[in-house]
Formats: C-alpha cells, sequence, structure tokens
C-alpha cells in the first residue's frame, strides 16, 4: 500500500480534467439564473444543471468500474464501501463514501467550476467546503430503491445546517431506471427523523403529519447524463426500483458552507481524525473549495 496516494492529500484538481477560472469574469458563465435561484428558493432543488461533458462522463465511468472492485489497491481509503446495501435480497444497490481519495476524475469534480459557483450561489454566496461524496449504482433489470429520506437528518453531527447536495447523472436517469424523486416544498416541513436508507421506500411516512402526507407528491427528475441536481438538506428526496435494461448510475458531492463546526465527538466518517464538538470542520478532509474572499465574485 505504500505506494498508494491519497488524493485527499491534495487540495486542488490533480487532472486536467477541468480548468479553474482565474478571474471573477471568467467565473461568470458558471452562474445560475435568478430564476434557477428563486425555483431552489421555493420548491427546494433546482435541475438540469449541465456539469459535464460527455467524455468527462465517460472517463469517470471508466474510473467507477476500477473502483468497484472489492480487490481495488485503494480499496482502505473508502469511508464506506457496499457492493449491495440493499435490504432486498432480490435487488442491488453499491453505495460508497470516500473514492474522492482514490480516483483522480472523481477528486477533481469537486473542483468543477460549474458545480462550485452554483454551490456557492446556493449557499446564500458563502465559501464553500466540501463534506463527503457518495456513489449510487443501480444495476439494470435489478436495482434497489434508495428510501425517502431528507440528507440532514443523517448529518446533525454537523451544524449549522448550512449544507447542499449535488446529485449528477452518469447514465440518462429515467423514471424506468430509477431517477431521483423530490418531494416539492418539503424543504420546508422541518427536520424529520431519518428512516433506513436502502430498506422500505415508504418508511417515511409513519413520521409524516396527515397534511404532510396529502402534500406528498413525487417529481420525477429526469436529467441527462452529465446534467445535476441541487437540493436542499430538507428535501425529501428518493428513488424507486430499476427494472429497466439500462444501468443508472450517479455521483453525488455534499459540501457545507465553511464555517460548520462538528456536533459530536464521535468519528464523523469512518477513518477520519476525530474533531471535537464545537470545532469548525476544515482540514485535508475538509477542503475549502470556494472562497468568496479569494474570488471576490459580484452578485
Amino acid at each position: 500500500m505504500s505506494n498508494i496516494k491519497d488524493l485527499a492529500d491534495y487540495d486542488h484538481p490533480v487532472s486536467d480534467l477541468f480548468q479553474l477560472p482565474k478571474s471573477a469574469a471568467e467565473w461568470e458563465q458558471y452562474k445560475l439564473s435568478d430564476e434557477q435561484l428563486a425555483h431552489f428558493k421555493e420548491f427546494g432543488y433546482v435541475s438540469g444543471i449541465k456539469l459535464l461533458e460527455d467524455w468527462q462522463v465517460d472517463l469517470l465511468n471508466q474510473e467507477l468500474a476500477e473502483i468497484m472492485d472489492p480487490n481495488h489497491p485503494a480499496h482502505h481509503l473508502f469511508y464506506e464501501f457496499h457492493s449491495n446495501e440493499s435490504q432486498d435480497p432480490n435487488s442491488v444497490l453499491f453505495h460508497s463514501l470516500g473514492h474522492w481519495r482514490i480516483a483522480p476524475g472523481l477528486h477533481d469534480v469537486l473542483w468543477n467550476p460549474a458545480f462550485i459557483m452554483a454551490a456557492h450561489q446556493l449557499l446564500e454566496y458563502k465559501s464553500v467546503r466540501f463534506w463527503h461524496d457518495q456513489l449510487f449504482c443501480k444495476p439494470a433489470r435489478h436495482g434497489g430503491v434508495v428510501a425517502w429520506h431528507q440528507d440532514y437528518s443523517y448529518w446533525t453531527r454537523t451544524i449549522a445546517m448550512q449544507h447542499l447536495t449535488c446529485w449528477t447523472a452518469l447514465d440518462d436517469a429515467t423514471t424506468e431506471n430509477g431517477c431521483l424523486h423530490y418531494i416539492p416544498k418539503s424543504h420546508k416541513w422541518g427536520l424529520l427523523d431519518a428512516p433506513s436508507l436502502t430498506g422500505d421506500m415508504n418508511g417515511l411516512m409513519q413520521y409524516l403529519s396527515e397534511d404532510q402526507k396529502k402534500e406528498f407528491k413525487p417529481t420525477p427528475i429526469e436529467l441527462k447524463k452529465g446534467y445535476a441536481t441541487f437540493h436542499h438538506p430538507l428535501m425529501v428526496h428518493g428513488s424507486y426500483e430499476n427494472k429497466s435494461e439500462r444501468s443508472r448510475r450517479a455521483f453525488v458531492l455534499n459540501v457545507f458552507a465553511d464555517g460548520t463546526i462538528s456536533n459530536t465527538d464521535d468519528e464523523l466518517l469512518a477513518g477520519v481524525p476525530k474533531v471535537p464538538k464545537g470545532q469548525k470542520m476544515e482540514g485535508k478532509f475538509f477542503p475549502l473549495l470556494y472562497s468568496k474572499m479569494k474570488q471576490n465574485v459580484q452578485r
């Protein structure tokens, strides 16, 4: 293992997958519109944001195929690795955290300018710090569900709630192959209890009021590969099984505003040094992706 590089040691891109803008003017092309920002505020999400070209998607899918091997030489760098996290014995859901430490492309997507500019805006123009990544892969014909949930219900070990999730398609995501679904405006419901993420699709229902159940109207978020959707940390979302003939692969980037602190003395991510309760989330495992002071972007 001595020749294995931990890419968490690099707080900058390590490949030529993306070119970072060199001035505030160059960042402008990546800005979300006022209409997109308003949609996020009202409904809790904004979708259809192009983050990747086809050649970049192809490269990431190649890396994904390599690191899904449990015998990969850098396997020990994962925070979590589940060849199948589904609780249904007849379905499969690959789920991992920490692959940014292993594959150059999956490391460098953190510094995709289209991603970090959108994150900066959606976090109310605060500086953006990395939290953790995820991969979700549903194979054709027997892909498992991701149950209805709110991301922050699993993240209360960090405060204040100033988090954001970006879900990016590595295959065309459709209702047939298990695309993401949202419950619009559910980010205004407050924090709910956390169900089992890969168990009963409707496990969250037991925690909802009668009024919330009446408003529970799933909206499918179909995306072409290379396109992303961003959502609020309290947005209720999930994805149904994949019974189609096509796979549904996606990666997730979770970030929070700089200044977020640890809310526990326990381990935050497997294998990552503890951040004492009350201490700022920072250091090599939580790199600063975008500094509003440094870039001085005009609103």
